[in-house]
């Protein structure tokens, strides 16, 4: 069975789209599992509807306090039936073929897996008008590649990834009191970390648009907001893409100017300590990186 997974956060009016999505499927082997993420609006009545109108596949409706789609992720995989969880944004819907499709790319791994460590599969994500998101690689049905060597294949964008639910499972999203935010990269990178290999297909099995006011288009805002799970992704990043010195200089810098915004002490000390820096080095990449900026300002006016 494949879980399809919905967290969802006062978008009652939208999610219908992606339950006619999910009535149109070929293949109905599948359970829909939605984690209301503290929502003021009637989704629960909407949900509710959907079940009574439906008897092709079980849908599953939890509510929980607010704290972000990571938060609801971390629920959803350990509540998961299905053996494979894809994960489907309420203002998105899949193709009518799209469960078929993932079942057929589980199956070309079982039978040509070559003992290769995988964490899922994954499909193309196209908008409303059939154009792709991001880019791909040509002339190929599929290619193995973890999600650190994605740039290597360009298989660049937001993909619609299906993972294993139980390797899935044991990579948990960091969660920190008061933020609702971490992106979802950082679990995707460490599991290619540990040497998990994703098998990207050519085939598009998900729609999408990014509305305004979702997660996309709030990202820079939500970083900002949420301060130490951005410290946390900066600090992975640096790791496992190797960041040369003046980009890491930018980020400490970068989270400098962040904890002079309130001055808090504890602020501080997790900078310091999750980059394993010392204060001088702190204070010498932030005024390198006040200049950066005057200069590029600069720049940009005089175009």
């Amino acid at each position: 069975m494949i879980t399809v997974f919905t967290p969802i956060y006062n978008r009652a009016n939208i999610i219908g789209d992606l339950f006619k999505s999910l009535k149109r499927q070929s293949n109905k082997d599948f359970e829909w599992l939605i984690i209301d993420d503290g929502s003021t609006d009637n989704i629960k009545q909407v949900v509710e509807n959907f079940q009574s109108q439906n008897e092709s596949f079980e849908i599953h409706f939890i509510s929980k306090p607010n704290g972000g789609k990571h938060t609801c992720i971390n629920m959803g995989t350990e509540l998961a039936k299905g053996e494979m969880f894809f994960i489907v944004d309420s203002d998105d819907y899949i193709t009518d073929d799209a469960i078929d499709k993932i079942y057929k790319m589980r199956d070309d791994i079982d039978q040509n897996g070559g003992g290769v460590p995988y964490c899922g599969v994954a499909g193309l994500r196209i908008k409303k008008d059939g154009a792709l998101m991001g880019s791909t690689f040509k002339d190929k049905t599929y290619v193995d590649a973890t999600s650190l060597e994605r740039a290597k294949f360009n298989i660049n964008g937001d993909k619609a990834e299906v993972f294993f639910t139980d390797i899935l499972r044991k990579y948990k999203f960091p969660t920190f009191d008061g933020e609702n935010f971490v992106t979802e990269n950082v679990v995707w990178l460490q599991m290619a970390r540990d040497g998990y290999k994703i098998r990207w297909y050519n085939e598009p099995i998900y729609v999408c648009e990014y509305l305004e006011g979702g997660l996309t288009d709030l990202n820079k805002k939500n970083l900002l907001k949420n301060f130490y799970g951005d410290i946390y992704t900066n600090n992975l990043y640096i790791k496992l893409y190797g960041y040369p010195l003046l980009m890491r200089i930018r980020i400490y810098g970068c989270a400098y100017e962040k904890y002079k915004i309130d001055k808090d002490f504890k602020k501080l000390k997790y900078i310091l300590d999750t980059f394993g820096i010392k204060k001088p080095t702190l204070r010498t990449s932030y005024a390198i990186y006040i200049i950066y900026k005057k200069f590029k300002n600069i720049l940009r006016r005089s175009k």
